[in-house]
């Protein structure tokens, strides 16, 4: 794309129209947008339309936008594999180029709008060539950052301050690496002195501005505060991998300015109208993740200066976290003492007047809910439970100064102990004089022992010395939970309930379940919080386990209100924004996978979630929710067919509609739940099956339906159904060849292989040999034409576990037979070079135990290895059976470094997940055998006692020592002998 009047015309009409609030304009101007995109030197065309000052600001913004996006996708594009992929055309690298030459002086002088995006497009550009394929960048920008100073071009100095703010991120988050630190090394002896020098300039003018005062100040300051930000968020950067030698020469002058910046106040800005206020406090937020960074990392330099800078925080957080809108700040200087209380210089929190005065005057105001958290509870509950329950609040006031005192208990618990016990005790005695007036006290007294609460290692318990568990849960919890008026103080009884849900192992059985009934009402509460927390609440508690792994509450437990309890709970799914809750509907499969499924509530059960998943089927949108649901219907199906295998009718019938609704309107998100439901439904069925279900069949056979990867998983499952139940279907109207197709396209790929062999096994398995006869040379030539081309560890696993389960099922002749039809004595190659080296690596008891036999079977059976002139393929054989059988899983299976399919992985991932109600049963093919180990030795010593001395010098020439001498014990185990 040449850059003339007529490009300058074309882009300028083309992204004027992408403004226009009429849609058919809007989407012409896009679509002109995306072709264009795939010519040379669009990018660089578009830049100088932004840089083009005759052009309209609100164009220029749009286009900078644009160029912003385009760089984002072409710079370096990632080749997907998945096959229908639209690879974009990346941007030549002469245009690239041009492009880092122009941008820099553009984003300088551009307005700041423009100038943010710019900076944005910088950053993109700067993670995949700074510096090595960008090496002009950082003198560039620190001439201009020289320049900039010179004339105090604040406007500038922000820009460039920002830029290198982005492009040094990453020495926050990347991994320490020899190259990341020659990176490092390359920006702080190119930018660290420019950064003090501009750090230490601006210190100057701040003071000089303050001293001059005048009714300017504000504005003035403005600009100023706004860059010292920057430098510090540079600093954090620069500093967080290690303490750099510059930094620790010139930290004497780092921390003047930073404590400064925490003791002084700036009127003009703090006290006048708008953001000035937030604009100092984000200066200070920044300057308190700096000085914890130093306390964390350089605890012994930075010591000189601790005292002053607790001593400032302090006195800041006085203040500060009095105060609504200074979250940010309030947290990271609570942070700051926190690091500091863990740190060896604890002795500043030691005395008890110290951490009284804490506790009293930063716990306990930032833990008491205020008019922000009721208004989060109210209107938008997804979020208050996400930070409350889900313990994403780490930054929060509430959750950052309960760590505080965590972390001031780490050297003095039993001080803190004490003194917040009596804090509980006062705040429930200020609830208890005037209930309606004071509750918030009550809530911050529960919230104290559930966050303060310790979480035993390795479980779900959770233990506190600051109450006795039972006798809080008695006097503060019961009342709460036993109030009939489920729709007052709300957010008091939702922290009841996370109490109750808290330490519900701590709770003995009898006191609990005779609650759950109180509970369950809370399922009608018209707040969404208390429904959700009552559900999560009740289905936590039927996770309880007793030592031993068994379940604290069963059927007969939740039997007496069962009724009520799913009535309630699919009600709660009919308040506004609760439709799709997915804490109702977890508690739902819960619920269900625990009680006694009979008719009477199956029925109802069924027609609840057909109607709830017919609603969702209209547009998808959660997907925790819909996969809880999909569970639910599987565990509802699974369990009442279980009890009454008549019900599998009825379920089909309000089933049947849903999912034809799902395959017919193509609704994508679905299919894999679908198929995995057919799935189930089929294994419930008995032979034969409905002629309803070969309708389907008929759809699995065709190859559109295996296009997408995601739906492959369930599809198999779905297919190894029907070859289960209804094999003879297969000898019809060609339908085994269908079959085989299917498996050949899976194999074919190493992201799909592992499927393909189970479509393959369940054939083999399922099928008679005369059945199958025309058709196992395609279906080795389609293996072997696999090993040569592109095989992995897990392909040749699956390819060995597939050939024993054709020896066991058709006999070793037949295996070696059709084998070397392929290619003349090619069965002994196969062994030698794939059977004999990989059988150690299987895994998986069914896999071990099937190998294993086959592998014996082979070794007793097969005329071609009993030859003399095979003793050492015979002899190598049986070492790797009884290394399979001898040693431990981890002692013989090596890690499969193998590249993911990254392009395939993720839709795969995103789209299917397994019904865990819904999986498929493993089936042994060896139920006859009991003991692989004892089939082996037994097979041994009848082989050997027709042959009286042969094996056991073939033994003894071809097993390493260790498998001698476990062959040797295994034979004393079973009391046989090899002679």
């Amino acid at each position: 794309m040449e850059w003339n009047a007529e490009t300058l015309q074309f882009l300028s009409q083309c992204f004027l129209h992408t403004l226009s609030p009429n849609p058919e304009p809007r989407r012409r101007a896009e679509s002109s947008l995306s072709e264009a995109a795939d010519r040379p030197n669009y990018g660089l065309a578009v830049l100088r339309l932004v840089a083009e000052p005759s052009v309209d600001e609100q164009i220029r913004q749009c286009a900078a936008v644009n160029f912003k996006n385009h760089l984002r996708v072409r710079w370096a594009t990632e080749v997907s594999r998945e096959p229908n992929a639209v690879t974009l055309a990346p941007i030549p690298d002469p245009e690239k180029e041009q492009i880092k030459a122009l941008i820099v002086p553009l984003m300088l002088s551009a307005t700041p709008r423009i100038q943010s995006q710019l900076s944005e497009t910088l950053s993109l550009i700067g993670k995949h060539d700074f510096p090595k394929k960008w090496p002009s960048l950082l003198p560039e920008l620190v001439s201009s950052l020289r320049t900039a100073s010179q004339s105090s071009d604040y406007v500038s100095i922000s820009g460039i301050l920002g830029t290198a703010n982005s492009i040094f991120k990453k020495f926050r988050y990347q991994y320490k690496t020899n190259d990341l630190l020659l990176d490092l090394k390359y920006c702080l002896d190119n930018f660290a002195a420019p950064l003090l020098e501009i750090f230490l300039k601006t210190a100057t003018l701040i003071d000089s501005v303050v001293n001059s005062g005048g009714p300017a100040v504000a504005a003035t300051l403005r600009p100023l505060i706004e860059s010292q930000r920057l430098c510090c968020r540079i600093f954090y950067s620069l500093n967080f991998q290690e303490l750099p030698e510059f930094f620790e020469d010139h930290m004497k002058e780092w921390m003047s300015e930073f404590k400064k910046y925490l003791t002084t106040r700036y009127p003009a800005l703090e006290e006048g109208s708008g953001d000035g206020l937030a604009v100092v406090d984000d200066l200070r937020s920044a300057v308190c993740e700096n000085i914890s960074l130093y306390i964390e990392k350089n605890e012994e330099e930075f010591q000189g200066y601790l005292n002053d800078f607790a001593l400032a925080v302090w006195s800041l957080l006085g203040t500060a976290s009095a105060s609504s809108g200074r979250d940010q700040l309030t947290i990271n200087a609570i942070k700051f003492l926190t690091t500091v209380s863990t740190s060896v210089h604890h002795a500043l929190f030691a005395a008890d007047d110290v951490i009284s005065q804490i506790c009293q005057g930063i716990v306990i105001p930032n833990v008491r809910l205020r008019d922000e958290d009721e208004e989060l509870f109210e209107m938008n509950y997804v979020e208050f439970i996400r930070r409350d329950m889900e313990g994403s609040d780490l930054d929060t006031r509430r959750r950052t100064a309960c760590e505080l005192l965590k972390g001031i208990a780490t050297n003095y618990k039993e001080k803190v102990t004490a003194i917040v016990s009596v804090q509980i005790q006062n705040m429930l005695g200020s609830c208890a004089t005037n209930p309606a007036a004071n509750w918030k006290d009550k809530d911050c007294a529960i919230y104290l022992v559930v966050s303060l609460a310790t979480k035993k290692a390795g479980g779900t318990s959770v233990s506190t010395d600051l109450v006795n568990v039972e006798n809080f849960y008695g006097s503060v919890i019961v009342p709460e939970l036993k109030s009939q008026d489920v729709n007052g103080f709300p957010m008091l009884k939702a922290g009841a309930l996370k109490f109750f849900t808290m330490f519900r192992n701590q709770i003995s059985k009898p006191i609990a379940i005779a609650l759950v009934p109180d509970v369950a009402r809370f399922l009608v509460s018209e707040s969404n919080v208390v429904h959700s927390y009552a559900a999560n609440c009740i289905e936590k508690l039927l996770l309880v386990r007793e030592e031993g792994g068994i379940a604290r509450y069963t059927s007969s437990d939740i039997s007496p209100f069962l009724p009520v309890l799913m009535s309630n709970l699919f009600n709660a799914l009919k308040f506004p924004e609760s439709e799709e809750n997915q804490y109702v509907m977890k508690c739902i499969m819960r619920v269900l996978g625990v009680a006694d499924i009979t008719r009477e509530v199956a029925g109802p059960c069924i027609l609840e979630l057909t109607n709830v998943l017919a609603e969702v089927c209209k547009n998808p949108k959660n997907p925790v929710f819909n996969h809880y649901l999909f569970e639910a219907v599987a565990v509802l199906v699974r369990r009442a067919c279980e009890k009454d295998a008549s019900l599998i009718s009825a379920f089909e019938g309000s089933l049947f509609p849903c999912l034809q609704t799902i395959l017919v309107n193509d609704v994508t998100e679905f299919f894999p739940y679908a198929f995995q439901l057919l799935a189930q439904l089929v294994e419930l069925n008995r032979p034969p099956i409905p002629p309803s279900y070969m309708q389907i069949f008929e759809l699995l056979l065709s190859p559109d339906s295996w296009r997408k990867t995601a739906n492959v998983p369930a599809l198999v499952r779905l297919l190894q159904a029907f070859l289960q139940k209804a094999p003879h279907e297969l000898n019809r109207e060609g339908r085994l060849s269908q079959v085989l197709g299917i498996f050949e396209r899976l194999v074919s790929s190493h992201t799909t292989d592992e499927q393909g062999f189970y479509v393959l096994n369940t054939v083999i398995e399922n099928l008679g040999y005369e059945v199958i006869t025309p058709y196992v040379g395609h279906i080795w030539a389609t293996l072997f034409g696999r090993l040569q081309k592109n095989r992995t560890i897990k392909f040749v696993k699956s390819f060995l576990i597939f050939m024993s389960l054709f020896l066991v099922k058709h006999g070793s002749t037949n295996l070696m037979d059709s084998i070397n039809a392929v290619q003349a004595n090619i069965f002994l190659v196969i062994l030698e070079q794939f059977w004999i080296p990989n059988l150690k690596l299987i895994t998986g008891a069914i896999e071990l135990k099937l190998t294993s036999v086959a592998s014996t079977r082979l070794l007793c059976e097969s005329p071609a290895l009993l030859d003399p002139t095979s003793a050492k393929q015979w002899g190598k054989l049986l070492d790797s059976i009884v290394t399979l059988l001898s040693r431990p899983e981890q002692d013989r299976v090596e890690v499969e470094l193998e590249v993911p399919d990254i392009g395939e992985t993720m839709v795969y991932a995103a789209t299917y997940v397994p019904l865990q109600n819904a999986g498929k049963k493993e089936e042994d093919p060896l139920k006859e055998i009991k003991d692989p180990k004892e089939f082996l030795v037994a097979s041994l010593a009848n082989l050997s006692a027709r042959s009286p001395g042969r094996y056991p010098q073939i033994i003894s020439e071809n097993l390493d020592s260790a498998n001698q001498a476990a062959l040797l014990q295994l034979c004393g185990t079973y009391n046989l002998r090899i002679v």
